[in-house]
């Protein structure tokens, strides 16, 4: 059977499973607002349902709670078919980038999420650093991505990986760019069905 998911608004699935997993690990929302440096209103708001949520957001809340985005962001489709257009998904945006989550697979060898990506020409998008390794694939356009003092530009058909635990920024050197970004996490990080990630003591 093949299934098209039609994802109901990221505002609204970001407040259904942030109140999960915020009762799953028994958070109270002070607590999680020290955690993230966002204010209690706005989690309040966001867990309502309300809001309009940035990537920088949904990274911190992922930190936080020791999640991956997915858990935060995806719905669960129960089909062998899946089928996912790209412009019904919602765009969870930053200083530069537009996301859209495509779908969240759990493997035993670690879990992967896989977006469709499109750097914005206008600003270059900044990352603190997350959890997991990152693959970029552009289709379009010309990326140049610094990490770990390194910088390299890609074009169409061009790979990049790296592990992501590090600052890094992305910048759409002439026009906009449009590419396949794969976050890949270790078994170690966030366990298959483990709930969440072994956080060291």
């Amino acid at each position: 059977m093949l299934r098209a998911v039609t994802a109901m608004g990221a505002g609204k699935l970001l407040g259904t499973n942030l109140r999960a997993r915020r009762d799953e690990q028994g958070i109270s929302l002070s607590e999680l607002a020290r955690r993230s440096g966002i204010a209690k209103g706005t989690l309040s708001q966001l867990e309502s349902g309300a809001g309009n949520p940035t990537i920088e957001t949904v990274f911190s809340l992922s930190n936080a709670l020791g999640v991956p985005v997915s858990a935060l962001l995806a719905e669960s489709p129960a089909s062998d078919l899946v089928l996912v257009r790209s412009a019904e998904v919602d765009v969870l945006s930053g200083e530069a980038i537009d996301l859209r989550m495509l779908r969240r697979l759990e493997h035993p060898g670690g879990l992967f999420e896989i977006y469709n990506q499109e750097i914005r020409p206008d600003a270059v998008q900044q990352s603190d650093g997350h959890p997991g390794t990152e693959h970029h694939i552009v289709l379009s356009g010309q990326l140049r991505v610094t990490t770990q003092g390194q910088t390299a530009e890609l074009g169409p058909g061009d790979y990049l990986a790296f592990r992501a635990g590090a600052p890094h920024g992305y910048e759409a050197v002439d026009g906009l760019v449009r590419s396949v970004l794969l976050l890949e996490y270790p078994p170690d990080v966030y366990p298959v069905g483990g709930g969440g990630p072994h956080l060291p003591a």
